[in-house]
């Protein structure tokens, strides 16, 4: 195939549909014989993943790598902010913590020229091995207080020499003003990487913007190359937690009614994608104490900061809730952080999460757990419950759970490694991400809630349909003719 240039999809502003553009276009890119790969230098998100070889990336990447049909690497997002309260995130450098940083030291601080040449170096490895690198902004690419020290928007895209397209929103209003006012802050040779605009999340008659796009390509001096209509029929894994409090929140009679806890620091949200999808299951996000107390089963997720969101859910009533849950036999289980949470006390002795050195845990499991500077981050194939099927999941975390009576493991892995605290079959935790992903475990969490098994929910042909259809979505309204000659102008 011929070489092409990079590309990269930049934005207006935060959340206007960048990651989904990149996704799509992977696809595309992979269904007309290229080798593709997504890169976004720098990411923040609570929402990672592991690649195959242990290390910790973005979640957004991990999913372009899938629509790619690539494994995922730490290359793809070099550099990882997960926030661990309002003013700091843990910094994760090529898949590894270095530390944490208050956002004024991380944004203001000298450090980005070291980031900076990683993530260079980062994209330097893909461009060999891939055609082309789809790279991926951040939030807005004229931040005019931040230009000079940003790693991820336009300095990154003249390093690759990458055509750059400009994502706006027309949904959330002011598309005109936010794309000129965009346009105009960019510098003389910023201005020659962009070649187009995108306008994303329209809805109603396209027709009826044709005077628009003629106002902006006038204004803008540049193509606007595509519409796209919003659509909420193709479903692909999001990478922010915003808006889960609005998912399902009405109970339904007739299915299993599952809680998950909203914590503030809630991570990994997306290991309950596949159970949102059984035909059985009612699932809704709260820290309500009243919602939960209707639940039939409460699931108390992952999370960046357990001690933190631990208190939280002491001082509003949620852990009261669940213990009652508990008391009454509900169903009670946790994932990573949750499962921390659930046993007797949590320690923090090398302050990673802040100052407080231990907090008591909700005493449902006979556990304790202390927090550890190192993390784990590996994809794992496991046994739960000592059933003959094999599952998949991945851990990410940072601490070390011990049983403090009998040991008592949920899980166990192909290599023998012990997983998690089965007390009963309505009480367990684990560390393993994607546990919910497997039919032989969520068959026997519903059991005695629910009637017979449900056919087996095929996720991974149901994602791959996804992609196809993303694909098809943009084909039919961005002009991919006009981009393909842009690549190929070397």
């Amino acid at each position: 195939m011929q070489r092409l240039k990079s590309i990269m999809f930049a934005g207006t502003a935060s959340d206007v549909g960048k990651s989904l553009i990149n996704t799509g276009m992977c696809r595309i890119f992979r269904q007309d014989g290229y080798h593709p790969a997504p890169f976004k230098a720098q990411n923040m998100s609570l929402n990672s993943y592991a690649t195959p070889d242990g290390f910790e990336i973005g979640r957004a990447q991990a999913v372009q790598a899938e629509a790619c049909g690539i494994p995922c690497s730490t290359d793809m997002n070099p550099v990882l902010l997960k926030p661990t309260s309002e003013k700091a995130s843990q910094v994760v450098l090529l898949g590894k913590p270095v530390g944490s940083q208050s956002a004024y030291d991380y944004f203001m601080g000298n450090n980005k020229q070291e980031l900076f040449n990683e993530a260079k170096a980062a994209y330097d490895r893909l461009r060999i091995q891939h055609n082309p690198v789809v790279m991926e902004g951040a939030g807005s690419i004229s931040e005019l207080n931040l230009k000079h020290r940003d790693i991820t928007n336009m300095r990154m895209a003249g390093h690759a020499g990458a055509d750059v397209y400009l994502v706006a929103d027309i949904d959330r209003g002011g598309v005109f003003a936010s794309v000129y006012g965009t346009v105009a802050l960019l510098s003389a040779e910023e201005r020659q990487l962009l070649k187009g605009i995108i306008i994303n999340k329209f809805r109603g008659d396209a027709r009826l913007f044709e005077s628009g796009r003629t106002m902006i390509e006038d204004l803008c001096g540049v193509p606007v190359v595509g519409v796209v209509p919003y659509r909420k029929d193709i479903y692909i894994e999001e990478e922010d937690s915003v808006g889960l409090e609005q998912k399902h929140r009405q109970l339904t009679s007739g299915k299993v009614n599952i809680a998950v806890v909203l914590l503030n620091r809630l991570s990994n949200f997306t290991d309950f994608h596949v159970l949102e999808r059984d035909e059985r299951v009612h699932l809704f996000y709260s820290n309500n104490p009243a919602d939960l107390e209707k639940a039939d089963i409460i699931i108390l997720p992952g999370s960046k900061n357990t001690i933190a969101d631990l208190t939280d859910i002491k001082n509003n009533g949620v852990a009261r809730a669940i213990i009652q849950a508990h008391r009454n036999n509900k169903t009670v289980i946790g994932i990573c952080g949750g499962y921390q949470m659930m046993g007797t006390v949590v320690e923090d002795p090398h302050h990673v999460e802040g100052m407080v050195e231990a907090m008591p845990g909700l005493g449902l499991l006979p556990v304790a757990t202390t927090l550890t500077q190192e993390k784990v981050t590996e994809q794992c194939r496991f046994f739960y419950k000592g059933q003959p099927a094999i599952c998949e999941g991945y851990e990410i975390h940072m601490g070390m759970t011990s049983a403090t009576e009998d040991d008592r493991p949920l899980n166990r892995t192909l290599s023998g490694h012990a997983d998690g605290y089965l007390l009963s079959d309505n009480c367990w935790g684990t560390y393993i991400h994607g546990i919910l992903d497997n039919a032989a475990v969520v068959d026997d969490l519903l059991k005695g809630y629910s009637g017979p098994a449900a056919t087996p929910f095929n996720y991974i042909s149901f994602k791959e349909e996804q992609y196809d259809k993303l694909a098809q979505h943009l084909r039919e309204h961005i002009d991919m003719d006009y981009i393909y000659r842009q690549l190929k102008m070397q």
